[in-house]
C-alpha cells in the first residue's frame, strides 16, 4: 500500500493558510470556473468530498477530473481531507455514481449557493441515540437479555423502515420484557458501545460553543448515561416503569415519538436562542424524519432508505467525527 499525503493526493499548486481556530485551508492558484460566474451560480452544485487516508488513492486516481473543478481544500484533525468541488449541472449524477463506488468517502451535495451551518457559530445538534450515538438498539439487547430477542428484533427492524405506528411497536416490544430483572439494564449501561468519532464529534462542536441533545424513542437510564458521559446539554427518551427489581412490561407518561423528537429540536432552538440556519439534526430511521426536517439541516448517519431520502446530507461510510467536517465554512 503506497503511502498517501496531502501533496501526493492533491498535486497540483496550491495557496495555503491557517486560521485562529487552527483549520488549514488551501485554495487552488487558479480557481475560477467559468460555469460559476457572478450571476451563474444557480447552475450547478456544491459537493464537498470527506474522506481518509484509506481513500486517498481513489481520489487521487479521480484528479484529471476533480481538480478542475476544486475549489478549496480543508484539513482537519482525526485524519481526514475534505474537497470542495463546483459541479455544471450535466455531470453532477455521473459525478455522484463515481465517487459512490469510493469506500471510506462521504459527500455533501447541495444547491450553489445554500448555506450550511457555521461550525464556528454556536449551534444546536439534536441526535437520535440507537444506531446513531450508540452501534446497537438497546431494546433489542434488552429483548435478548430477557430472553425474547428475535420477536422484538422484528419488530424494532419494521419499525425503523417505517412500516409500523412506533408508540404502537413500542408499547408492544415493551410489553415482551414483562418480568425481566432490573440488572440487564444496569448491564447494559455498563457496555454502551459509542459510535466511532461520537466523543470526538461532540468534543468539537462543544469547543464552538454548540449545544448537544439526545432524543430517543429508547429509554432513560442509557441517555442519562450518556448526557453524564458526554457532558451533553439535554437527553429526552421514554421511561421504563419498574417495581421491585422487575420490569413490569410499560413505559410512563408521553411518548417520545416522532414527533416528540422534531418538538425538541424547536424548543431547545428557543430555550437557548439559537440563530436561523444553526439547527442541525442526525438520525438513522424512518422515526427520526419529522426531527430532521424541522432542523435547519438534517443528517442521514448509516440510514434506512426512508430517511437517506429525506434528510439534507448523508454518511454512510464514516464515522461521526466527519459531522463537523460537512459544517467547516471556507
Amino acid at each position: 500500500r503506497r503511502a498517501v499525503t496531502m501533496e501526493s493526493v492533491l498535486p497540483f499548486p496550491l495557496l495555503a493558510s491557517q486560521r485562529q481556530d487552527g483549520v488549514y485551508v488551501l485554495s487552488l492558484q487558479q480557481h475560477t470556473w467559468p460555469a460559476f460566474k457572478e450571476g451563474q451560480h444557480a447552475q450547478g452544485e456544491r459537493l464537498r468530498l470527506i474522506f481518509n487516508e484509506k481513500a486517498a488513492a481513489a481520489v487521487a486516481d479521480l484528479l484529471p477530473e476533480l481538480a478542475p473543478r476544486a475549489v478549496a481544500i480543508l484539513q482537519r484533525e482525526q485524519s481526514l481531507y475534505g474537497l470542495e468541488l463546483l459541479l455544471e449541472v450535466g455531470i453532477c449524477q455521473a459525478m455522484h455514481n463515481r465517487l459512490e463506488s469510493i469506500g471510506e468517502l462521504d459527500y455533501l451535495s447541495i444547491a450553489a449557493t445554500a448555506s450550511l451551518p457555521q461550525l464556528s457559530t454556536p449551534g444546536l445538534l439534536v441526535m437520535d441515540m440507537d444506531s446513531t450515538a450508540i452501534t446497537i438498539e438497546c431494546i433489542d439487547e434488552l429483548a435478548a437479555a430477557a430472553g425474547v430477542g428475535a420477536e422484538v428484533a422484528q419488530v424494532t427492524e419494521r419499525a425503523m423502515q417505517g412500516e409500523l405506528d412506533f408508540e404502537q411497536s413500542l408499547r408492544q416490544r415493551v410489553a415482551k420484557l414483562k418480568g425481566a430483572d432490573q440488572s440487564i439494564i444496569d448491564d447494559l449501561c455498563a457496555r454502551l458501545p459509542l459510535s466511532p468519532g461520537l466523543e470526538s464529534m461532540i468534543a468539537e462542536l462543544k469547543s464552538h460553543g454548540w449545544r448537544t441533545v439526545v432524543a430517543s424513542g429508547g429509554f432513560t437510564p442509557f441517555v442519562g448515561h450518556l448526557q453524564q458521559l458526554l457532558g451533553l446539554d439535554a437527553a429526552f427518551a421514554n421511561e421504563l416503569v419498574i417495581s421491585d427489581g422487575k420490569l413490569l412490561g410499560e413505559v410512563r407518561g408521553q411518548v417520545v415519538d416522532a414527533a416528540f423528537k422534531a418538538h425538541v429540536v424547536t424548543k431547545c432552538a428557543g430555550q437557548w436562542q439559537i440563530a436561523a440556519g444553526q439547527r442541525l439534526a442526525i438520525g438513522d430511521g424512518a422515526n427520526d424524519i419529522p426531527m430532521v426536517q424541522a432542523a435547519d439541516f438534517g443528517i442521514a448517519y448509516h440510514a434506512k432508505p426512508k430517511l437517506a431520502a429525506a434528510a439534507a446530507a448523508k454518511i454512510n461510510k464514516l464515522g461521526l467525527q466527519a459531522l463537523p467536517f460537512l459544517l467547516q465554512g471556507r
